[in-house]
């Protein structure tokens, strides 16, 4: 299965079939992560968590008490390098048929930190459960997804440009499945934050900023879903593409703030 098809099949999986994630599995997603590397070239300590042997719970999670977490230092560009490395797991989590989700709030967090002995420097932005999808989702989950519209995306000339803010960007682009990659890309409460200009091959990637998303320390929970737009982006690319933080200098919005651009090679 191709990384499109990887991409649109996949979906957030909070209700789970009881079963343990089988051990050979587990050494499959562990060993992945530890290889996942970023274009920002910043290390992540990955960990599988039990729930019930390190004291971890979730009010929106059924089935299973296995999780994965990762956690990096606090530096500059460590949200999108976080976010970049999270969703590669997870969609190679998505090939070999575990479910996963993306959870930053909902969740026992001072005991994940507890678990993943994470020290005065360091962050741990998310985790996601681990294992095989029910065949029926919880009403609760039913309920969440609805809440934010979930399988919901916001238009293509929302979202792209063509060479500054002032043209939305055809559909009849040469990097439309790239940029629909972009737009299938999973958020925080689906805010779908992301601004792409498109000038040639190069992709011009901004945030668009909502408020209650930056912590008091700074950390800013939406470029982690700014990561995850880039890693689709340089998947239609087989991830042969040149990340460059060099700010174009073009008029934006108020609100939206440059992040990253990607030039495919």
């Amino acid at each position: 299965m191709n990384m499109f098809e990887l991409i649109r099949r996949r979906r957030s999986v909070r209700t789970f079939d009881g079963n343990p994630l089988r051990p050979e599995d587990a050494e499959k997603l562990l060993r992945f992560a530890e290889s996942i590397g970023t274009p920002y070239d910043i290390p992540i300590v990955w960990k599988l968590l039990d729930a019930r042997a390190d004291g971890l719970s979730s009010p929106v999670i059924v089935g299973t008490d296995t999780y994965i977490a990762g956690k990096l230092r606090r530096r500059p560009h460590a949200e999108e390098a976080f976010g970049y490395a999270f969703e590669k797991l997870v969609l190679y989590a998505e090939s070999l048929g575990i479910g996963t989700t993306w959870i930053a709030g909902t969740m026992d967090r001072a005991a994940f930190e507890k678990a993943m002995e994470l020290k005065a420097d360091e962050v741990m932005p998310c985790v996601s459960p681990l294992g095989y999808p029910a065949k029926k989702m919880s009403l609760r989950e039913t309920m969440m997804r609805k809440g934010v519209h979930a399988d919901s995306r916001a238009e293509f000339s929302e979202l792209f440009f063509d060479r500054s803010f002032a043209r939305p960007l055809s559909e009849n682009t040469p990097c439309r499945e790239a940029l629909e990659m972009v737009r299938r890309a999973p958020s925080a409460v689906n805010k779908q934050p992301w601004r792409v200009v498109v000038d040639d091959r190069q992709a011009y990637f901004y945030e668009k900023k909502s408020k209650g998303f930056v912590d008091a320390a700074g950390w800013d929970l939406q470029k982690v879903d700014l990561g995850i737009a880039l890693y689709h982006f340089a998947c239609a690319f087989d991830e042969n593409v040149h990340l460059s933080i060099s700010d174009p200098g073009l008029s934006a919005p108020d609100d939206v703030e440059y992040v990253a651009t990607l030039i495919a090679d």
